[in-house]
C-alpha cells in the first residue's frame, strides 16, 4: 500500500470547456489500473463540450445541480448522491445549472493501449444547454 502524492487542482482547458471549470486529478490511471478519477468543479453555467468516451464514463455528483445532455436532446438533472452513466461511445455533456456551482466525480477508463480516451467535440449551443430538464428521481 501507498500513498500517491496529488497533482495540484488546475484548470479545465478552454478548448474542452464552456465557463469556468477547474479539476482534482484524484486517480491518474497509472498502469496495470485504466481508472481515471477527476473530481470536476464547475462554476454556474459552465460545461463540457460535446463529447464521447471509448469505454464510457460514470459521473457521481457531489455538490450542485447537475445537468447532462445527449444527442436526443435529453438533458438529465442529477443532484448530490445521484450516479449518472455515460455509455461508451455515446456523444454527451455536462456541467453546472446556470444558478449555483456543481462538482463531480467523473470516472472512466483509458483503453490501455495509447490511444485516446476521450473525443472531444463541438462547444454546446446555448439553446441545447437550455433545453427541457429531465429529474432523474
Amino acid at each position: 500500500m501507498e500513498f500517491v502524492e496529488s497533482a495540484a487542482t488546475s484548470k479545465a482547458p478552454a478548448e474542452w470547456f464552456t465557463g469556468d471549470v477547474w479539476w482534482d486529478v484524484v486517480h491518474p490511471g497509472q498502469a496495470p489500473s485504466r481508472m481515471r478519477v477527476n473530481l470536476v468543479r464547475f462554476a454556474p453555467g459552465a460545461r463540457t463540450h460535446w463529447h464521447s468516451h471509448v469505454l464510457g464514463q460514470s459521473l457521481h455528483v457531489v455538490s450542485g445541480t447537475a445537468l447532462v445532455g445527449t444527442r436526443d436532446g435529453v438533458v438529465l438533472e442529477a443532484r448530490p448522491g445521484e450516479l449518472v452513466v455515460c455509455p461508451p461511445g455515446e456523444e454527451h455533456w455536462h456541467g453546472a445549472a446556470p444558478d449555483r456551482f456543481m462538482e463531480h466525480l467523473a470516472m472512466w477508463e483509458g483503453p490501455g493501449d495509447g490511444s485516446p480516451e476521450t473525443v472531444w467535440l463541438e462547444p454546446v449551443t446555448d439553446e441545447q444547454y437550455s433545453a427541457a430538464r429531465t429529474t432523474s428521481h
